[in-house]
């Protein structure tokens, strides 16, 4: 139940739990536990995402994540009941001074000096689904200029595996694109297999889940002297998994 402040216990639970995954470089998960959290999530206003719906854990995706497009979907989902309270006013306040992204500052004193007026609101958040859309173009056609240098040489291989992790979770890129990225380089025949083996290495910057569907479809894929290595390893993270031990 919410307090006469404005907050609830499994709020604050999640918000802490939130701030342990933050310092552990770990993706952040929506109810249900199979799927990340992704801005569109936050930004529809129809699901109900259960403690998400706190600001207490809203707050915290606004001020740490290393995201604009995430931040600023929380700060957006926070924005209509933030002046309920005294309490819940201040700190969606403090949202601004305290996230890294400038456009959490602009959206948070345009809704403050609005004093949360539902039409201003309103137009922020159509304006946060096409800043999440254009930050999602913006990072995939990165992500693909990256995969052109790789196969003529012009990217260390290592630079490549880091920033494809990177650009696509600063992007938001949906999980069910990025497994099948991840899966056709894996199965490719012109990717080195010194680049299949560095991304396994990333494997478990995925989802669990997203990591088994990867695995036993690799697994699963024909037989080639090219993949026999590549299978060997991806059995023994699959094991690994299954002893809920983390590569």
């Amino acid at each position: 139940m919410t307090n006469s402040l404005g907050f609830t216990q499994g709020g604050l639970d999640l918000a802490l739990d939130l701030k342990h995954k933050y310092q552990q470089s770990q993706p952040l998960i929506a109810p249900g536990g199979d799927k990340l959290l992704m801005p569109e999530l936050l930004l529809n206003t129809n699901i109900d995402l259960q403690d998400y719906d706190d600001p207490l854990p809203l707050a915290m995706v606004a001020t740490r994540d290393p995201d604009s497009p995430l931040s600023v979907a929380a700060a957006v989902r926070m924005s209509p009941f933030a002046g309920k309270t005294r309490l819940t006013s201040e700190v969606f306040s403090m949202l601004g001074g305290l996230s890294k992204h400038p456009v959490v500052k602009q959206m948070v004193e345009m809704v403050k000096e609005s004093h949360f007026d539902p039409v201003v609101i309103s137009k922020v958040q159509s304006n946060a689904h096409k800043f999440v859309a254009l930050s999602r173009k913006r990072y995939t056609e990165a992500l693909r200029n990256n995969l052109k240098l790789l196969l003529e040489g012009e990217i260390n291989p290592r630079s490549f595996v880091t920033e494809f992790f990177e650009l696509s979770e600063a992007g938001n890129l949906r999980i069910d694109i990025r497994k099948r990225l991840v899966l056709g380089i894996l199965k490719s025949e012109s990717v080195r297999p010194s680049i299949k083996f560095l991304f396994m290495e990333q494997i478990g910057r995925l989802p669990e889940t997203v990591q088994r569907e990867i695995i036993t479809e690799a697994l699963n894929a024909p037989d080639k002297p090219s993949l026999e290595a590549i299978k060997k390893e991806l059995s023994y993270i699959r094991l690994e998994l299954v002893g809920g031990k983390s590569h």
